[in-house]
């Protein structure tokens, strides 16, 4: 279940390829930023143990917003971090939805252009 929203992406995703011919850009640009913020959470994680400087949330989660959530999605399950904090999870899935919103926005408006 947890995996849930990162399949529901893809097929919003691949039906907005379809529909609208989207470069390989906008999946790239998904790729880099999923993986910066995979890198962030694992970062944060390592100081957490260690009693080292943290990563803001703030950062966290505007890496989120901008289109890296899938991979701090993925490192909230695979490295159980920021999974249980609840302030964090409701702004987690926030920027989630803004960032899909702009997506579907995005893609939409360059179908007209």
């Amino acid at each position: 279940m947890p995996y849930l929203p990162l399949l529901a992406f893809a097929v919003l995703y691949a039906g907005a390829t379809l529909a609208w011919d989207l470069p390989p850009l906008v999946a790239g640009a998904y790729a880099v930023t999923s993986l910066s913020c995979f890198v962030a959470y694992a970062i944060d994680k390592s100081a957490a143990r260690k009693g080292g400087w943290r990563t803001p949330e703030r950062t966290l989660l505007l890496l989120g917003l901008v289109g890296g959530w899938p991979g701090g999605l993925l490192a909230q399950q695979w490295l159980r971090h920021k999974s249980a904090k609840r302030s964090f999870q409701a702004m987690f899935w926030a920027t989630v939805a803004l960032n899909v919103a702009g997506f579907a926005y995005l893609s939409w408006r360059m179908a007209g252009a």
